[in-house]
């Protein structure tokens, strides 16, 4: 293992014995208020109006019972017509790509419509003659997170039917910094739409601004759009986040490594899914000179994880304490100089190139097999985030 990794690992544990945590209750950092908890600023915008709520589990309004959105507005007398959802369902406990079918709420009576697998962009007939869809969810500030991707085709399809979009904003757990290749088209997908940086800066209501701005909606489209913005939020504090935005990141910890780790999503190694700590760990079979251990089984948000009931070895990052605002590329470059298969480190990269797409490009892959450095690789990306941020400061929102 690398001696500067090694060296942050030991940091990181005797900050957390001396109680350093980067992560504080967002009430205790200078009173943040949700596009949620201001309904004064939006009842009246969905008053006499048919709303569709595009939400999950994280639409909570910040009171002591962490009322659900749908809940709350309904309590108010809003004409909700139903509820749309994104990837992991309306409850948020489905796995990472399983197909979410839309169903009945069964507390409210609603209909809920998936917005995942085959049905990614509402049709016509969804959107039926609903005057606004309401979006609330909790998205954790990264490309191949597939919420930005939602909001999109939210965006283009009310801009085809004349419907309006109203985002109650929330704040990005990776925001106030950029990092990362900048997507190239030939390998856009739903993990990756957009000509932006793995990390972009920019919390999901400035973000669906941008989409708009830049005209990256078909045919450039321009629907109507408006942003419930926070009150007090600062793009370089780090809030705590109190419901899960899925599955497999249960806890601030996972959040906070989830963009540098993603990466592995695209290899031959575990993750940690079907494990208490999905994306706090990464193991492999191949990599047995690392000493910790683990075994992957079914279990909540994982019904067939990676390399299930396979022993793994590999590092568990529980304990580093460092509230991370670049990319941290060393656990990916010494997985792969440590992977020692039988087939040698052709069988490190997924064979569907689907690390490709997470990257947003061919060249790192590329890189990491030529041993370029992570400063070499850093490098390679700064004439386009120099690029981007010329965009991204177009619709910054907050005090940056």
């Amino acid at each position: 293992m690398n001696l500067i990794v090694k060296i942050k690992t030991l940091v990181s544990i005797c900050l957390i014995c001396l109680g350093f945590n980067p992560y504080l209750n967002a009430q205790e950092q200078d009173n943040l208020l949700m596009g949620a908890d201001q309904p004064e600023v939006y009842l009246p915008l969905l008053k006499d109006k048919k709303v569709i709520v595009l939400t999950n589990q994280t639409g909570v309004i910040s009171d002591q019972n962490h009322t659900h959105i749908v809940d709350f507005l309904l309590s108010k007398g809003v004409n909700i017509q139903k509820i749309f959802t994104p990837e992991h369902g309306f409850r948020g406990d489905a796995d990472a790509g399983e197909k979410v079918n839309s169903q009945i709420d069964s507390k409210t009576g609603l209909p809920i419509v998936s917005l995942y697998g085959d049905n990614k962009k509402p049709t016509p007939q969804q959107l039926g003659d609903a005057d606004i869809i309401l979006f609330d969810v909790q998205d954790v500030g990264v490309r191949f997170y597939t919420y930005i991707s939602t909001l999109t085709y939210l965006l283009e399809a009310a801009g085809e039917n004349n419907k309006e979009v109203i985002v109650l904003d929330r704040p990005n757990p990776h925001d106030g910094y950029t990092d990362g290749p900048i997507l190239n088209k030939k390998w856009a997908s739903f993990v990756g739409m957009h000509p932006v940086p793995i990390i972009y800066g920019l919390t999901i209501g400035e973000y669906g601004k941008m989409v708009i701005g830049e005209k990256w909606l078909k045919n450039g489209v321009q629907p109507k759009y408006k942003v419930i913005k926070m009150a007090n939020y600062h793009k370089k504090n780090r809030y705590h986040i109190a419901i899960s935005p899925s599955p497999n990141l249960p806890n601030d910890q996972s959040i906070n490594l989830y963009p540098s780790l993603c990466f592995f999503e695209g290899t031959n190694i575990s993750l940690g899914r079907g494990t208490d700590f999905p994306f706090q760990v990464f193991g492999s079979p191949y990599l047995k000179n690392y000493k910790f251990k683990f075994t992957p089984q079914p279990s909540y948000g994982s019904k067939n994880p990676p390399l299930n009931g396979i022993l793994c070895y590999g590092e568990d990052l529980r304990n580093y304490s460092e509230s991370l605002t670049t990319l941290n590329l060393e656990w990916l470059l010494e997985a792969y100089k440590n992977y020692k298969s039988p087939k040698g480190k052709d069988d490190f990269f997924s064979k569907n190139l689907f690390f490709d797409k997470l990257a947003g490009t061919d060249q790192l892959r590329k890189q990491i097999i030529r041993g370029w450095s992570e400063k070499e690789i850093k490098d390679s990306w700064k004439s386009g985030l120099i690029e981007f941020e010329k965009i991204r400061t177009k619709y910054v929102i907050y005090p940056d």
